[in-house]
């Protein structure tokens, strides 16, 4: 704290010092957390990607392995039409009004 037999200068600067790290605590700091979790996402978000691709791929091979090549096509091609299928008919909410009004 403050020492009020200090001179004025000491006073002050030691006032200024005070101000100058409310305003670091308020915009370097958060910003730096912010940054080092924007980094750690990205990170995690590539990490899980890859994960994920090379998933289906073991996935996919082990069909291949197991039923045949072309089989395993069309089974994961039956999957991804159908799986399209319902996120077309869900592009709407069905509580939307009908444009014949």
């Amino acid at each position: 704290m403050t020492d009020h037999n200090a001179p004025a200068s000491a006073r002050i600067a030691e006032g200024l010092e005070l101000v100058a790290t409310k305003i670091r605590e308020f915009t370097v700091d958060r910003a730096a957390v912010g940054i080092t979790w924007a980094a750690v996402g990205l990170i995690l978000i590539v990490v899980g990607g890859m994960a994920a691709y090379w998933l289906l791929v073991g996935i996919f091979r082990a069909l291949g392995t197991l039923i045949g090549v072309e089989t395993a096509y069309a089974l994961v091609g039956g999957v991804l039409i159908i799986g399209g299928s319902v996120a077309w008919l869900r592009r709407y909410p069905q509580d939307r009004p009908s444009q014949e009004e």
